[in-house]
C-alpha cells in the first residue's frame, strides 16, 4: 500500500463496512486532496488563502456587490471571519464597502477595479489546475459523476431542515 494511501481515512475502511461509509470516506479523500492542492497553489502562485479566493469569486458575480451577511451565508462562514477577510482586501486595495442603498446598517462590499483584475487572473490559473486535476477522467466519465452527484445533491437537500431521527439506546429500551 502507497503512503499516499494511508493518511487519509479512507484507509481505515474495512471489507465490511457500509457501502455508504465507503462513498462517503473516498469523496471526503478526493475532496480534501484536491483541495489541498489548491491551498498549496494559491499561497505559492498569488500568496492567498482559499478563503480569500472564495469571498473575491463571490463579488465576482454579483458585480453590484454583496452585504456581509450574504457572503457569510454564501461562503459558510461566520460574519466575524467574512469581517476578517473584508477588512484584509480592503487594506490591499481589493475590495470596497459602500452604504447599502435601503439599510443605513449594513455596507455592500464590491470589488474594486484592482480586485477584479486580481481575481481574474487567479481565476484564469485556477480553472486550468482544476482542469489539470481532473485529467484522469474522460469527458464522459466526468459527465456521469456530474450527473450522478447532481442526484446525490437533490437527495440531501431534503436533509437540511430536517433533524436526524433519534436512534434508541438498547439500554434505555
Amino acid at each position: 500500500m502507497a503512503l499516499a494511501e494511508t493518511i487519509d481515512l479512507e484507509s481505515r475502511v474495512e471489507a465490511g463496512d457500509h457501502q455508504a461509509l465507503k462513498l462517503w470516506l473516498r469523496l471526503l479523500a478526493c475532496t480534501t486532496r484536491v483541495e489541498t492542492v489548491i491551498r498549496n497553489r494559491l499561497r505559492s502562485e498569488f500568496g492567498t488563502t482559499l478563503p480569500r479566493f472564495d469571498l473575491l469569486a463571490q463579488l465576482e458575480r454579483e458585480p453590484g456587490g454583496l452585504t456581509m451577511g450574504e457572503l457569510s451565508a454564501r461562503m459558510m462562514v461566520t460574519g466575524g471571519n467574512v469581517t476578517g477577510i473584508v477588512d484584509q482586501l480592503e487594506g490591499e486595495g481589493l475590495v470596497v464597502r459602500n452604504e447599502h442603498p435601503s439599510d443605513r446598517r449594513a455596507f455592500r462590499v464590491q470589488l474594486t477595479p484592482a480586485g477584479r483584475r486580481q481575481f481574474r487572473r487567479m481565476a484564469a490559473v485556477h480553472e486550468g489546475w482544476i482542469v489539470d486535476l481532473f485529467e484522469g477522467w474522460s469527458p464522459t466519465q466526468k459527465t456521469q459523476v456530474h450527473e450522478l452527484l447532481a442526484t446525490l445533491k437533490t437527495h440531501l437537500a431534503s436533509f437540511d431542515a430536517t433533524p436526524a431521527p433519534r436512534r434508541k439506546n438498547k439500554d434505555s429500551a
